[in-house]
């Protein structure tokens, strides 16, 4: 399935969930919950997003939702085969991708995307991330 920003009709709210609607008229739709930043953001904030080619962003929530993702999603297979990194990072879901990105050199997005099970890392990514993730820790000791 390849769908696009063309495909599209409508992106919506309501009854705590999030769904798409394409041209063809099928629609696919999601709890909020599974999007924890979606979830707490405001109505006027889950409606100012932009559409991609691949997928929708929120700037202000830092959060992308891909198309692929969203109409191929099986929440009971995927939990079946998820990534060691998909079970740290649902875990910890208070932590900034964007900045752990940063840290581990990798994608903002990408990361969004092994978080979610749309992709899964390498063996040798998976210990960068991990890698970033004790450093993570080891600023928090610190602190404390």
């Amino acid at each position: 399935m390849n769908i696009t920003k063309d495909d599209i009709k409508q992106v919506g709210f309501k009854d705590e969930s999030i769904f798409i609607e394409t041209q063809d008229g099928t629609v696919q739709s999601m709890p909020l919950r599974w999007f924890s930043r979606l979830e707490r953001a405001s109505q006027e904030q889950r409606e100012r997003f932009t559409l991609s080619p691949f997928g929708i962003h929120w700037e202000e929530l830092n959060e992308d939702l891909s198309f692929e993702g969203f109409f191929t999603y099986n929440k009971d297979k995927i939990k079946e085969n998820r990534s060691e990194i998909e079970i740290i990072l649902s875990e910890l879901p208070f932590l900034n991708l964007e900045e752990l990105g940063k840290i581990a050199n990798i994608s903002p997005a990408l990361l969004r995307h092994y978080a979610c099970g749309v992709k899964k890392p390498s063996l040798e990514r998976t210990e960068e991330i991990k890698l970033a993730l004790r450093k993570v820790g080891e600023r928090l000791l610190a602190i404390c």
